[in-house]
């Protein structure tokens, strides 16, 4: 989980106060949902107005089924 933790952070984009339009400040990032997808919230504070804001991180499953699934091969003699 903390790989993900970084990552998520390297990636992070501070949103914009609405209020006086400068860019906010990254306060603390914490997990929201560990199954079935993980999801971590990122709180961030503007500077200026102390208003708070928060955006998510998603993360999409890399592991899908595989493309064909293996088998034992049958041998052509009985043992």
């Amino acid at each position: 989980m903390v790989d993900r933790l970084k990552s998520a952070a390297e990636q992070l984009e501070a949103p914009i106060c609405p209020d006086c339009h400068i860019e906010m400040r990254w306060y603390r990032s914490e997990l929201l949902a560990d199954e079935p997808v993980p999801i971590i919230a990122h709180l961030f504070v503007c500077p200026h107005c102390k208003r708070a804001a928060q955006t998510d991180t998603v993360f999409r499953g890399t592991q899908g089924p595989p493309d064909k699934l293996s088998a034992p091969r049958f041998s052509a003699y009985a043992a």
